[in-house]
């Protein structure tokens, strides 16, 4: 009974992680390893289609956009298809209440009708390298992590100071399998980047907070922008002389009628994924730091709706932060509550336990890694009375409200005069403060802040012991209610006002600066606290962290080794990925199943006239009502299919992406994932993790028909392969073979 109760145990832990190709994001330049999978699940072209050094491939057509999202060029003069989401923050700058761009849309008919959006770039990933020997030189198993990291950054270094790069041409060293592998990555960037054309939001962001990671959508997500380039095609900044970029590579599109079973690839940039995790860290993430996130952002939301509701200058004004906001609250709920319901902890702890036994029969390998999981286990013990404090003070202090933002941006303008001297503070003032403006005053009003605040402090003083309230804030409160504190400190602040900004800013030297910094109320308790909760919370949390790292890395390294002849593919780290599977629909919960595809029907089910959220063009449910979809129907029933689900694992960072077909060619953008299957960063589960796609069919509808932009139509190359005689993959076996988690 005991040898079956093994196996049993043996079977649960592996089917954990045999996800096939559905549950991986693999490296393009490492993609002939699942090159045959993705050909017997359907794919029609090769490895060297998708990433080579030696033609133009796929990979040259896929681009981050800014430092979140992805986009792809489609077309040979630098046309990129983005989300609307990934170009709302570029749209919002360029809106104004006369021209809100955002509710209304906005189509150049010319390129000189096309606007810059300040401050976009577009990156190109140009190679990728492995560098691990050059990285790793000199570092040994009896290193302390300190040692170890010292080591390792000093490589880092010295391959940093004999590599070429200029503003446009740029590297970046990344560690992969929890920094057993790490690689160069050679990127070119663009500057100059301009609108040309994006839907009203009642059709790019229909359905908003209400249907984010819901199924089905009808959201038609997606902005265009375009590339423009120098002299020789060059990256260079903006000016009015600058071309369209001539790309190596742009993809087509497909309108070829889409199903069930379709072989799908997605390519882009997925930010951060877990999978990975042990079972202690897994437990505190689903029990105690995602509600903590949640019950955070769900007071500073429910503040800005009810504002924004009676304000439609504000509503313009707090849609970007709000819509940040309100992405990842949702998806915390979510994660959670997959979690649980997939019972990921016990699935990793079952995992743990084929791990350790297969350590504990060799003797070598008992020796080097025997002692990991128990010591990962008391460290996470020694974190739980932080981590939620942790996740109150960088939700509160660091993200939800814009008070101590600007006083940490102001107090390291300050610090870094202090430790650099005046002439430092001269030239480093005006950056300090165009960040400001730029990237936190742009969204700060104050009133709104001044009430989150209020609710905010006196939420975070109610769930927090008091060793973790500093001095100066419980002594200010003492007397005080959180909304009196909050009228003193807005009310005398210079911090609260652009008026005071630019008066602070506009000292004449270091000392004044900061002899007005120091005596800024807000800034003296809101920096006091930072500085206390770096003593109390940050210093102890970042040694147990070191630590933890440090034995991850050996943890995936023991993995890798007893279970050799699985394959791995490393966590997700905002670099070129490639995700396969196929259109499918799921099951989230009894009794209910969800198709693969939704249709503009649905959203017409939806419309709610004068409804934030449901509203929708007139012209929009006109060609809707005249079933005027044009050659962007489907060919079987006349419908117009919107968005779709499929098998391919994708997370934030993948907003953008290309989903392309067997053959390669486009067929549309990814902008999200089902909520029943968020948990999938931590814990995928193929049943139920699905992405959200817009369809080109809508896509291109919305164009064509709805905006009439020829401008835009003119440069598409667009391919139908209904009518040719189908190309089918000779059918193999498959290779069995193992993702992990």
């Amino acid at each position: 009974m005991k040898k079956i109760y093994l196996i049993l145990l043996l079977f649960t832990a592996l089917s954990i992680f045999a996800q096939k190709g559905e549950g991986g994001m693999w490296m393009p330049n490492t993609i002939k390893q699942v090159e045959s999978d993705m050909q017997n699940m359907g794919m029609q072209i090769s490895a060297d289609d998708i990433w080579s050094n030696e033609k133009p491939a796929i990979k040259d057509a896929v681009v981050q956009l800014g430092n979140g999202c992805t986009a792809e060029v489609m077309s040979d003069k630098g046309l990129i298809f983005t989300n609307h989401h990934c170009g709302y923050d570029a749209i919002q700058k360029l809106s104004t209440v006369e021209h809100n761009y955002l509710e209304d849309g906005f189509w150049a008919n010319s390129y000189k009708d096309e606007l810059p959006a300040e401050g976009l770039t577009v990156t190109f990933i140009e190679d990728i390298i492995d560098i691990t020997d050059e990285v790793l030189k000199g570092v040994t198993d009896q290193m302390s992590a300190k040692e170890r990291q010292s080591n390792i950054d000093k490589n880092i270094a010295g391959i940093k100071q004999k590599t070429e790069q200029d503003r446009f041409h740029t590297i970046e060293i990344k560690p992969f399998f929890k920094g057993n592998k790490y690689y160069m990555i050679k990127r070119t960037t663009f500057y100059d980047i301009r609108l040309v054309g994006t839907p009203p939001a009642d059709i790019g962001k229909f359905g908003g907070d209400t249907d984010n990671w819901m199924w089905p959508r009808h959201t038609i997500d997606f902005s265009i922008f375009r590339i423009y380039a120098g002299k020789n095609n060059q990256p260079a900044m903006y000016s009015p002389d600058n071309q369209p970029y001539k790309p190596k590579k742009f993809l087509k599109i497909s309108l070829e009628d889409l199903k069930p079973g379709d072989f799908t690839m997605v390519v882009g940039f997925p930010g951060r994924t877990t999978e990975y995790l042990t079972s202690f860290a897994v437990q505190q993430m689903q029990d105690l730091r995602d509600p903590a996130r949640v019950a955070v952002r769900e007071i500073s939301l429910g503040i800005m709706d009810k504002r924004m509701s009676k304000d439609k200058t504000l509503k313009l004004k707090l849609a970007s932060k709000h819509a940040s906001l309100a992405n990842y609250w949702k998806f915390w709920i979510g994660e959670s509550q997959g979690l649980k319901k997939f019972k990921a902890v016990e699935a990793k702890q079952k995992f743990e336990r084929v791990f350790a036994k297969r350590i504990n029969q060799n003797p070598e390998l008992k020796t080097k890694y025997g002692n990991i999981l128990p010591r990962l286990k008391e460290l996470y013990n020694q974190l739980k009375p932080y981590a939620v404090v942790q996740d109150y003070t960088s939700e509160i202090f660091g993200r939800n409200i814009d008070l101590p933002i600007i006083s940490l941006i102001t107090s390291m303008l300050e610090q870094q005069s202090k430790e650099r001297g005046n002439t430092f503070y001269t030239m480093a003032k005006d950056k300090y403060k165009n960040y400001l403006v730029n990237n936190v005053l742009k969204d700060f009003d104050r009133e709104t802040d001044k009430e989150i605040f209020a609710a905010l402090i006196d939420y975070y003083v109610k769930n927090v012991k008091p060793e973790f309230i500093s001095p100066e804030l419980n002594k200010a409160l003492q007397f005080k209610t959180s909304q009196q504190l909050a009228d003193e400190l807005y009310n005398n602040s210079l911090l609260s006002t652009q008026a005071g900004i630019d008066k602070l800013f506009a000292s004449k030297d270091s000392k004044t600066y900061s002899q007005l910094l120091q005596n800024d109320p807000a800034y003296k308790i809101l920096n006091a606290q930072k500085k206390w909760i770096d003593e109390k919370v940050n210093n102890p949390v970042g040694k147990i962290n070191e630590e933890i790292k440090d034995l991850m890395g050996k943890y995936l390294k023991a993995q890798m080794r007893v279970f050799s002849d699985k394959l791995f593919y490393p966590d997700a780290n905002f670099t070129m990925r490639v995700a396969y599977g196929k259109i499918k629909g799921f099951e989230p919960r009894d009794a209910v199943y969800y198709k693969a595809f939704s249709h503009l029907s649905g959203a017409i089910e939806k419309y709610k006239p004068g409804d934030p959220e449901f509203d929708l063009p007139q012209k929009y449910i006109d060609l809707y009502n005249k079933h005027d979809y044009g050659r962007y129907a489907n060919k079987q029933d006349g419908t117009l299919v919107t968005d779709f689900l499929a098998t391919n694992h994708i997370t934030g960072g993948n907003s953008g992406s290309p989903i392309l077909n067997a053959r390669g060619e486009h067929i549309g953008l990814a902008f999200d994932g089902v909520w029943e299957g968020v948990m999938e960063d931590v814990y995928y589960r193929p049943e139920i993790a699905r992405s959200i796609h817009v369809t080109d069919h809508a896509v291109l509808f919305v164009i064509d028909k709805f905006a009439d932009c020829q401008h835009i139509m003119k440069e598409l190359t667009i391919v139908d392969h209904t009518h040719n005689k189908p190309v089918h993959s000779i059918k193999k076996k498959r290779k069995k073979f193992l993702g992990i988690f």
